[in-house]
């Protein structure tokens, strides 16, 4: 059988060095839309080195971003990367991220689960430099087709939202070449910017990588709610719902409650269709 839950689930850790700069920390920003208006002193802590902070979502692209990419290679994983899909992902902050730093990064699996006609593999990075840890990714694959091994179901992730209209709600257009500019990250996969590939895969046109909106949408609730402080962010969670063009806009929605923001995100030109549920970010 393709997955060997029991054999992935005991494999060893694997631990790699990575290390980044304000180079990485600038490219990242400006692959989620910072940056304009371009002398706004708010945008210019996400562009500026000397003003610079890190939006805790970088964690997914710090080193490359190749978490995942190395968790399918482990023991007991052996799947078609065509039937792969990114199910989910939450970041959870120990300290806030330097603007430039080394650490090594440990990455196990500490679950698969049976979803019957899918098989979810959860990997997980633990990120820690030379001061103590820095953060944990937990990254949910979906595989299509690899259920049925009679394992675990795992835990249901869903969150209801409140049953009242939004705190807040803040439009962010995703600009023509944003895939482009963000790829540079580390995400190199020709989805997201080659439009035969895209047709390839079912797509009229290359699509925004999931952890794009992911990042614009934390940026959007560090911007409204916790005025600019990304400090103050604890962990972020997101399931991925859709997808997104560039082009279009994305609507993100808001319900704050004490110590936590849930956010509802969809495709304003698609009638709404989601885009990201089930996200939470919490806060001190």
């Amino acid at each position: 059988m393709p997955i060997d839950a029991a054999k992935a689930v005991a494999s060893e850790p694997r631990s790699t060095s990575i290390a980044w700069d304000h180079k990485d920390i600038q490219l990242y920003h400006l692959g989620l839309g910072a940056g304009i208006p371009a002398t706004d002193p708010d945008e210019l802590r996400y562009t500026l080195e000397s003003k610079l902070h890190v939006l805790p979502s970088f964690a997914t692209v710090a080193g490359g971003g190749m978490a995942a990419a190395g968790g399918l290679s482990a023991p007991g994983i052996d799947v078609n990367l065509a039937h792969v899909l990114h199910g989910g992902q939450k970041v959870t902050l120990h300290r806030p991220i330097p603007a430039q730093g080394k650490a090594v990064q440990t990455s196990t699996i500490p679950a698969v689960y049976d979803k019957g006609k899918a098989a979810v593999i959860v990997m997980r990075s633990d990120v820690a430099d030379d001061e103590g840890p820095l953060w944990t990714c937990d990254t949910q694959i979906f595989v299509r087709g690899e259920g049925g091994f009679g394992g675990d179901r795992g835990p249901s992730t869903r969150s209801e939202l409140p049953e009242r209209a939004p705190d807040r709600t803040a439009l962010r257009p995703v600009r023509e070449e944003l895939a482009l500019l963000y790829r540079l990250s580390g995400d190199w996969n020709p989805l997201h910017a080659d439009p035969e590939f895209a047709k390839l895969a079912g797509f009229d046109k290359p699509i925004l990588h999931g952890l794009c909106t992911y990042g614009i949408t934390l940026k959007a609730v560090v911007d409204t709610v916790l005025g600019g402080d990304v400090s103050r962010v604890k962990s972020y969670g997101t399931r991925f719902a859709g997808i997104v063009f560039p082009g279009e806009t994305l609507r993100i929605r808001m319900w704050e409650t004490e110590g936590q923001v849930q956010v509802s995100v969809t495709a304003v030109e698609r009638e709404d269709a989601p885009v990201l549920a089930d996200t939470v970010v919490e806060f001190s």
